[in-house]
């Protein structure tokens, strides 16, 4: 409560105890704590929250109200849908210690079985949708991702935040969803190691061919996703999602994931759109999301240990914006 005390004259006393009353409020209710708890490193619709909880829309409405009120939650849309996480505190929130200290003992509330179910078939359904759509789509992948942007477009100032990191040629490299393996292929003219990782076998093939004109031999092909290089123990200095976190359904874990997928004092590479409203690219690129904001990225990672590290920006001629960011494993 130090801060209160030393920021109290800022502030008239009504205005502090009507904040502290809708705080208290917030807490004061199990479903409430329950929305906290769901939502800790994750982000879910309000319908997705419905199927998680079972209750109805309504009901949930009145609750998120209270904890937005009170500024535990923070908005987002995307398209016609709304999805709820966390608020992000700041230095200057007056109640940040209180809220935190709550949250670490929420935090070890287990999750029930039947409502983790609940979860795993929203994550599923999200990957699935992206899965159909390369299915459909893997001969025109490049041509409908080019309405957003071409590799062309950053591909220099790519290479030269990888430069930047000072990787020796030994190091291996994994990148997650490849795509048609543009970036591999360039990248195996100064690394020996290369993974490509992909759930989709569509867009796998359609890598090999590419880096078989090459005619680099030192890339590994794997069909699955971050948990499946985790069961293969493919440890990492860099792991690379390029334009490819928008179409993953649970971007949270990918960074914990990626985590364990780094050697000590790897790299993760984040290149992906800043966010927009652009909703046509659900339909015409297989997005879930329309891109993200730095907050959010920054977030997940200090959740999953990792220090923020360079990052570029570029602004593209059609509106759209992209986001280079690395984050470090330092133990």
């Amino acid at each position: 409560m130090q801060a209160l005390a030393s920021s109290g004259s800022s502030f008239k006393p009504a205005c502090l105890m009507e904040s502290l009353t809708e705080l208290n409020k917030a807490f004061a209710d199990s479903l409430r704590l329950q929305i906290l708890r769901l939502l800790k490193g994750e982000s879910f619709g309000v319908l997705e929250l419905c199927r998680i909880l079972g209750i109805r829309q309504s009901a949930l409405s009145h609750h998120l109200k209270i904890l937005a009120t009170a500024k535990l939650l923070s908005t987002r849309r995307e398209g016609n849908s709304i999805f709820y996480r966390r608020a992000l505190f700041t230095e200057d929130d007056l109640y940040r210690e209180i809220k935190e200290s709550i949250l670490e003992r929420v935090d070890e509330i287990p999750i029930p079985n039947d409502r983790k179910k609940q979860i795993k078939q929203i994550h599923l359904e999200r990957a699935e949708q992206s899965l159909i759509f390369f299915r459909k789509n893997a001969d025109k992948f490049q041509e409908k991702q080019g309405l957003i942007v071409e590799h062309t477009d950053y591909a220099t100032n790519l290479h030269d935040l990888i430069a930047s990191l000072n990787l020796k040629i030994k190091s291996r490299v994994l990148e997650v969803g490849p795509g048609e393996g543009q970036l591999l292929s360039e990248l195996s003219a100064k690394f020996k190691n290369l993974v490509a990782l992909d759930n989709s076998q569509e867009m796998l093939e359609k890598c090999k061919k590419t880096i078989s004109l090459t005619g680099q031999k030192g890339v590994e092909f794997i069909l699955g996703d971050t948990s499946t290089a985790l069961n293969n123990n493919i440890v990492s200095d860099l792991v690379i999602f390029n334009m490819v976190l928008h179409h993953i359904p649970t971007p949270a874990k990918m960074f914990r994931d990626a985590y364990s997928l780094l050697s000590v004092g790897g790299n993760l590479l984040i290149v992906d759109l800043c966010s927009h409203d652009q909703d046509w690219v659900r339909n015409s690129c297989g997005d879930l999301w329309l891109g993200f904001e730095e907050v959010d990225l920054n977030h997940w990672a200090k959740k999953a240990k990792l220090v923020a590290g360079q990052s570029a920006y570029l602004a593209l001629r059609n509106g759209f914006q992209i986001q280079m960011r690395i984050f470090r494993k330092n133990i």
